[in-house]
This record gives structure tokens, sequence and C-alpha cells, in this order.
């Protein structure tokens, strides 16, 4: 029967085992996923299977550029002590690279594309848990590509616990495109420009407004008025080229990046396990750090 890659990946997510293992074992057992997780324990093929259910929500963000074409990637580990491993970052800028240097569209493409030593990006991951100890995965990557005119923005926080990829037109200036990706990192925003944010989203906003300025009992004739007001700044602080550049406050990012020749038009921010479950130890530390 025919496996798929959906089948594939939750394999491997149940057993830590390489993807072509997986892919093997589910053929050898017709696509039984049970079936297929004691065919590889019994072949003592899924080494990192006792990690598999832990959660890998720490890690590293990293980027590289090879001339226009740059790359931002993501891999997680089970503790920051990991992150801090000269062999993990040497591990994330190695994925990294792979990224640039084969094009690939997702993880399960790279997890299948061989390294310059010949060994997959896979058997690298396998080899890299069973030295740190640790769980360890690659969640997700961006490739991003400009011209000789324009400029990469390349920064990293807090040794890459937050990662940003800024793209800016019209300028070469990669020491500006750099300040702006600081500011994605500081401040978070969720789009370049207004012109990004989609229909839905504005008409949920404004009916929010609405609701809030009506609760405040303003006046329905006046409402609209209001609920304009609000909105523009609603979209001033979810998009980056209208928000006060962190660095100048006095001016918007947009004019900051006008007054060296440049545009932003484009740009990835990741943050180590945002939107992923933490472990709960990882939280009780958190709330005892605080009542300090």
């Amino acid at each position: 029967m025919a496996i798929s890659a959906k089948l594939v990946k939750e394999l491997r997510e149940k057993t830590g085992a390489g993807m072509m293992d997986c892919k093997k074992a589910l053929t050898e057992t017709d696509g039984d996923i049970d079936k297929a997780i004691d065919y590889l324990r019994e072949k003592g093929i899924s080494k990192a299977a006792k990690k598999a259910d832990r959660i890998a929500a720490e890690g590293l963000v990293h980027a590289e550029q090879i001339g226009n074409d740059a790359a931002i990637v993501e891999i997680n580990s089970e503790t920051d002590f990991v992150a801090r491993n000269e062999g993990f970052q040497e591990l994330v800028k190695e994925i990294a690279i792979q990224v640039l240097e084969t094009k690939v569209n997702s993880v399960e493409e790279l997890l299948e594309t061989k390294l310059a030593d010949g060994k997959t990006v896979d058997e690298r991951m396998k080899e890299s848990i069973a030295t740190i100890g640790e769980k360890l995965s690659i969640r997700r990557f961006a490739v991003r590509t400009k011209t000789d005119n324009d400029a990469f923005g390349i920064y990293k926080h807090m040794g890459g616990r937050i990662g940003v990829l800024s793209v800016v037109e019209g300028t070469t200036d990669e020491e500006a495109a750099k300040d702006v990706a600081m500011h994605i990192a500081a401040i978070n925003p969720k789009y370049v420009s207004s012109d990004q944010v989609n229909d839905e989203e504005i008409a949920h906003e404004k009916e929010v407004l609405k609701q809030q300025a009506l609760n405040e009992g303003k006046p329905e004739n006046i409402v609209e008025k209001m609920v304009e007001g609000r909105l523009r700044k609603y979209l001033q602080e979810i998009c980056a080229v209208d928000q006060n550049f962190v660095k100048d406050p006095d001016q918007t990012v947009e004019a900051y990046l006008k007054s060296k020749g440049g545009k932003l038009v484009d740009f990835v921010r990741y943050e180590v396990g945002e939107g992923m479950e933490k472990r709960e130890e990882n939280f009780a530390d958190e709330v005892k750090g605080q009542m300090k």
C-alpha cells in the first residue's frame, strides 16, 4: 500500500526513529502504526524512542546567508542548557546551510537530503540525539531571496532565543536592515504593512471596537468615527512600517528606512517554542523566579 507522508511523520514523532526507517516499518506492516512501532522496537532501530514523548520546546533559531539567499531555522531541544552546547549550535548552523543549498519546501524533504559526508539530515539528527542525550527536532524554516540592490537583516536575540530575517528593498545597507530586524525582534509586529491585513481580521477588529465604544456609553452617531480612529491605531500597533522605530521613537520604521533609501518588504520572526507546550517543571521554575 502507499504510505503517506503524514503517517510517516506520525510514526516518527511517536518513536523518534529516522524517516526512512519509519517508511520501511510502515511498508512492512501495511500502514498499521502500532505494528510499525513494534517492528522498530524489535529491530532495535528506535534508539531515541524513549525520548520521543518528551517535550522539546527549547532550542535555537539561526539564520544563514549565501549570496542573495538567506534561510532561518528553528531547531528544538528539551533544555536551554543544550541550546548553549557548542555541538548543538554547530548542528543548527549546518542545518540552516543545508536548507539554503537544497532549496527544499518542507522539513520532511529536508530530512531526506544528504549532507557533504553522505549522511542524510535525518541520520545527523539521530546521531546528535544519541550524542547529546535529548530529544531534538527541526521545527520549521523559511527561505528568502533578494536582488543585488537589496539587503538582508539578520538579528539574534539572547543568543538565538529569538531570530529575525528581514528583507529590505532599495538599499544594500545591511546595518539598517539589521536594525529593523532588531526592532521586529523587540516589538513583534504581525505584518509588514496594513496591506497584508486581511478583510476578515479588519472586520472582526471593527466589531470589537464598536462594541467597546457602545459599552463605554458613546452615542451611536460618533461611534463610527471613534472606530475608524481606533482601527488606525490598532493597525499601527501590528504593522512594522507604522511602528515607532525602537532605536529612534521620533520616527517610524518606514521613515527610518526611507532615510536610507530602503523599504521593508518582508520579514520572518521565530521565537523558540512559541505556541508549543512547555514542560510543567519549566513553568513552575518561572513562577518561582517571579516570586523572588
